[in-house]
């Protein structure tokens, strides 16, 4: 039997270069690694190449699949996904659904003629049975609901041998502070699921609430094999709960440590409230140079009534002047625009966002996910704009305080004047970002003009 799992185009449905960006199939690769040994399994991601789809379905005519499984990651993709099942039905395959936007939207998926299988949750453990199924002639079950995977340490190492890794290893498309520290570089995730249950977040219904990590030694493991079979130079860790659990954080970067896998790394979403100084050096020594903390609002009410998350402003403040003080650059995380929320209130954030003193301040508009509290509020609050509920370019959330627009231009413009207005703070960007000051000049004006463009201002 031939599996083919698939990365659709999201450009087939998404035009905003703004929301697209560097993605390495991790996913695909554990599937493929779960399965290699029960079928013929390759990989074909049609957003890296960024195929046509012509070129899609003639990549299809050639590898001639019994079975195609596509993943989508948001639900503003999602229709790259049913593009890529009514293609992959040409060639007479099977089709199966899965990732993100099937978990969160499999009754809306489920409905499409051109999908055979919808996978709801993790499908590392169902695929087999999919394969099974196939085989045995039993392919007549639309949808499997995946189990959480209570023992991750299960799980082989992505198959990274079924995808030209090099392709994905070796540069960054998008020059950003978060950047990877050298090339080649890798993704790795330590844990799946959340406790905290921040208003915005998806989490919960895609990996659920229990916290499930990985044991430090078999992420180490993978670290070091990575290291050996790549050439890896250095990591992200994609999690948002590297640190929940302090105790194993502390014996993954010791572990890096005694075991000279000591290299550049970044996390880009850390609890700032797990954070202490004997960690924080325990990361540096490890090879930290960059994180970037949640810190979400600089208002109380605002933190948590609607956010629910536990940050106390002045120890965010006492930590991030630590981490800066080790040399690890520093960017914290904030959201503006909830229902609910005051135009003070948001002044109130912005004014956060400078006082912290970070690195870099990033300044994003809430978008309510379907299945999160945010969206919920949204209903109850009115607060859509139109029929469109899911944009990452231009907030959709509009109340009687602030209009999607006047976020757009807020953001926009201090966004630029938190982070660049201190010389040796640009000057720093600058170096994180790769580049001149003279091209960061020119990014700066050019996101203030895109701003300006989305509101039908030139």
């Amino acid at each position: 039997m031939k599996l083919l799992l698939v990365v659709p185009n999201f450009r087939w449905c998404e035009s905003d270069k703004n929301t697209l960006w560097h993605y390495i199939p991790y996913n695909l690769c554990l599937l493929a690694s779960v399965v290699k040994n029960m079928c013929d399994v390759s990989i074909l991601d049609a957003y890296k190449d960024d195929l046509t789809q012509k070129e899609f379905l003639r990549k299809l005519k050639i590898i001639k699949p019994d079975m195609v499984g596509i993943t989508v990651l948001f639900d503003q993709y999602g229709e790259s996904g049913h593009i890529a099942a009514k293609l992959a039905k040409k060639v007479k395959a099977r089709t199966v659904f899965g990732g993100v936007y099937a978990t969160t939207n499999w009754n809306k998926v489920r409905k499409d003629k051109n999908v055979d299988v919808v996978v709801v949750g993790e499908g590392e453990q169902v695929i087999k049975h999919i394969v099974w199924d196939y085989e045995k002639g039993l392919f007549d079950t639309p949808i499997y609901f995946a189990d959480k995977i209570k023992d991750l340490d299960t799980l082989p190492f992505p198959a990274y041998d079924r995808i030209n890794y090099s392709k994905y290893s070796e540069s960054a498309e998008r020059k950003s502070v978060d950047s990877p520290r050298d090339y080649p570089f890798a993704r790795i995730m330590t844990s799946r699921g959340c406790p905290i249950g921040c208003a915005f977040c998806q989490v919960e219904t895609i990996m659920g609430k229990d916290f499930r990590p990985r044991s430090p030694r078999n992420v180490l493991n993978e670290i070091e094999w990575l290291k050996q079979a790549y050439g890896v130079k250095s990591l992200i860790f994609d999690d948002d709960n590297l640190l929940f659990d302090k105790n194993r954080a502390k014996e993954i970067f010791q572990g890096m440590i005694d075991r000279n896998l000591v290299m550049p790394w970044v996390s880009i979403g850390l609890a700032v409230f797990k954070l202490d100084n004997e960690l924080l050096d325990l990361m540096r020594k490890s090879g930290c140079e960059y994180i970037a903390v949640a810190i979400e609002s600089g208002n109380k009410r605002v933190l948590r009534q609607i956010i629910n998350k536990p940050v106390s402003f002045d120890y965010a403040k006492e930590m991030v002047k630590y981490a800066r003080s080790l040399g690890i650059y520093v960017a914290a995380n904030f959201i503006v625009g909830f229902p609910t929320e005051t135009w003070d209130e948001i002044r109130e954030t912005l004014k956060f966002a400078e006082e912290i003193d970070v690195d870099y301040a990033k300044i994003f508009h809430a978008v309510p996910l379907p299945h999160t509290r945010l969206y919920e509020l949204c209903e109850q609050e009115k607060a859509f704009k139109g029929n469109n509920r899911f944009v990452w370019s231009k907030g959709n959330i509009e109340t009687g305080e602030f209009t999607s627009d006047d976020l757009t231009i807020l953001r926009a413009y201090e966004w630029d004047r938190i982070n660049f207005t201190n010389p040796e703070k640009r000057a720093k960007t600058a170096m994180m970002m790769g580049v001149s000051e003279e091209e960061l000049s020119r990014t700066r004006k050019d996101t203030l003009k895109n701003a300006c463009k989305l509101i039908g201002v030139n």
